[in-house]
């Protein structure tokens, strides 16, 4: 027998969807408006994140679960370090090509948050937004008792149940849970616009270090979300993502602060010759 889906949970979905779908494009309006930024910076995100995220990196997955996936899914350690790992490569690779010669005539500091709203929003929109309108219909369709009518007619079988089963998330979820994936889609964008400054910096001035520390930080916020998933109420788990990126951020403010100021002249002195 059908559950129910609750008001809450159709509430957070919609939420969510609104946040994922909603905020890049509100925050590519912004950073065009009030920083001049380019919006083709924001399409080359969006296609670099598709090439090197969910086509090369994919292949890579492939390839790995094929060969070594009893290694990686029997232990949560090594699942996380791999995963970090590919995700850090794969996207922060990306990010530094495509600064480096597709946004050869263009690169600036505006230009490279424009980029990582690009690539955070794309991510968004793909990973969180499709899957909002798609649990949004599949409730609503649960709570007007179509789904039910439909499964009538299907034979028992293993395929039925795994069915059942994936409908059933929608109502024995916790309401607020649904709320969570908007939350978290805050965090990610936040992220991907602030790494998306580091590798910046490291292409327009040539300082590695900046892109030492994408790619570690990168590392980081996934494996250690892959990590804590399993020890702690996902709750806590965004509090912390919220933390490390707002940190992040601050950096990055920080950073883009003294470039405006002109303190990138303090970082790489000219000699002047005295006339």
């Amino acid at each position: 027998m059908m559950g129910h889906v609750s008001e809450l949970a159709i509430s957070g979905i919609v939420f969510s969807a609104i946040i994922s779908i909603g905020l890049p494009v509100v925050l590519l309006i912004l950073v065009k408006k009030r920083l001049g930024a380019k919006a083709g910076a924001a399409g080359i995100g969006a296609l670099t994140f598709v090439l090197f995220a969910l086509v090369l990196e994919q292949i890579l997955h492939v390839v790995m679960l094929r060969s070594a996936g009893d290694i990686l899914n029997g232990n949560v350690w090594i699942y996380a370090v791999y995963g970090g790992l590919a995700a850090a490569v794969f996207e922060e690779t990306g990010r530094f090509v495509a600064m480096k010669f597709w946004m050869k005539k263009t690169l600036s500091k505006e230009n490279s948050l424009m980029y990582g709203v690009g690539h955070g929003g794309i991510e968004s929109m793909l990973i969180v937004g499709l899957t909002c309108i798609g649990n949004l219909i599949t409730a609503v369709m649960i709570n007007s008792g179509q789904i039910e009518a439909m499964m009538a007619t299907v034979e028992d079988g293993t395929g039925k149940e795994l069915a059942l089963q994936a409908y059933s998330a929608l109502w024995t979820t916790p309401g607020y849970q649904f709320y969570l994936a908007g939350v978290e889609r805050i965090s990610a964008i936040a992220l991907q616009i602030g790494l998306s400054y580091l590798v910046y910096r490291a292409v327009r001035y040539g300082e590695k270090k900046f892109f030492t520390a994408a790619l570690g930080i990168h590392f980081l916020v996934d494996a250690v979300t892959i990590i804590l998933s399993n020890y702690m109420n996902v709750v806590v788990l965004e509090i912390v993502l919220l933390v490390l990126v707002a940190a992040l951020l601050v950096w990055v403010k920080r950073l883009y602060g003294e470039e405006e100021n002109g303190a990138k002249e303090k970082l790489f002195p000219c000699k002047v010759e005295r006339m």
